[in-house]
């Protein structure tokens, strides 16, 4: 299994390590635990190592048309030094990865996709890249290390880094003589920042940050946080809200597609289902009792149908309920109310709107 280059930080802190996409990561840390480290990031500031996310560069002329022609978003909607949600989907609609591409300039993208799909994701692109055009992977060259929460520019800024930086726009910048990469992105729903140094100086970018947070009551935080924060704000985790099985249509991330391209990988499919509409639909959902819905746990409709299944579940430790996502009969409607099988008893849910609590991501 491969570990974070912060790994022996973690370890240092007696953190909960587990896997994640064949990473060894941090779940949560002693002394806090997930409902400290995810309230810390609501109200403060939390800092999380996210290095197990995958780095890969697209350079060569002619890479914006290239990858306008694999990826569903449109790249020529943001100007060099932004960035853009985006999915490589298959010939079928379903989806490779979700990920975000760093326009650099129209021949050099820097993209970051999820952990245990980066390998897929650079293979079908070098696959369909002309002799012109290089795809590399590179996924040991860069960590990952994400600031979040309200206090997060004001942490920059002790760092000495200009944090006028709009929303989903990059910069480089110098922290403890290192040269970082900053995107003002995240997700967790709140303000917040992700920095990519290179591996050799992880380390002491990642202490200039503790040494900057602690005194304001800012938290390491693990991925057990990170979890739930995402499934506050209803953002898509791969496998579970999007998958090889479950197309962006199905997934509500529609927005996320360049209706307007003339094709891309997948494109047909998806303009079938937005057109014609797709059978099943991606709704939020709120318990209406004690019960808390968890990923595999099917829903029912009053008379005891089946209609889909939860995707993600937790329980939201800024509402004190349980809350979801879930894969469901696309004429479900906000409002309904619905049941939740969990663990054999019946636990009432009531379908509502994204998010579940405000984004203070602007």
């Amino acid at each position: 299994m491969k570990t974070s280059p912060l790994n022996e930080k973690h370890i240092a802190l007696n953190a909960k390590m587990a896997d994640f996409g064949g990473w060894l990561m941090p779940i949560e840390y002693p002394g806090a635990g997930v409902l400290a480290e995810h309230a810390a990031v609501r109200d403060r500031v939390g800092l999380f190592d996210v290095s197990h996310l995958g780095k890969a560069s697209v350079i060569g002329e002619g890479a914006l048309e290239f990858l306008n022609l694999c990826l569903t978003n449109d790249l020529n909607k943001i100007e060099d030094g932004s960035a853009q949600y985006t999915l490589l989907c298959t010939p079928n609609g379903g989806v490779v990865d979700d990920l975000i591409a760093y326009r650099n300039s129209p021949s050099d993208f820097f993209l970051v996709p999820n952990a245990s799909n980066t390998s897929e994701v650079v293979k079908v692109l070098q696959e369909k890249a002309p002799a012109h055009i290089q795809v590399k992977n590179l996924h040991n060259d860069f960590a990952v290390l994400a600031v979040q929460g309200p206090m997060a520019p004001q942490v920059l800024s002790k760092l000495g880094v200009d944090v006028d930086i709009d929303y989903m726009a990059f910069t480089h910048v110098n922290i403890s003589g290192a040269d970082v990469i900053v995107c003002r992105t995240g997700y967790t729903g709140e303000l917040g920042f992700e920095l990519l140094p290179k591996i050799a100086d992880a380390s002491k970018v990642w202490d200039a940050i503790v040494a900057v947070i602690t005194p304001m009551e800012g938290l390491v935080c693990g991925l057990g946080a990170r979890d739930t924060l995402r499934t506050e704000m209803g953002y898509p985790l791969h496998g579970h809200e999007l998958s090889l099985e479950i197309t962006p249509v199905e997934a509500s991330a529609s927005w996320a597609v360049g209706w307007a391209k003339d094709e891309f990988i997948g494109s047909e499919t998806l303009r079938s289902q937005k057109q014609n509409g797709a059978s099943r639909k991606s709704f939020a959902l709120k318990s209406l009792d004690r019960g808390i819905p968890r990923a595999g746990m099917v829903v029912k409709n009053q008379n005891g149908q089946t209609v889909g299944e939860i995707t993600s579940g937790t329980f939201s430790p800024t509402l004190k309920i349980g809350i979801g996502i879930a894969l469901l009969d696309s004429n479900t409607q906000v409002g309904d109310t619905l049941v939740i099988d969990v663990r054999g008893r019946d636990s009432q849910c009531e379908i509502v709107k994204l998010p579940f609590v405000t984004s203070h991501v602007r």
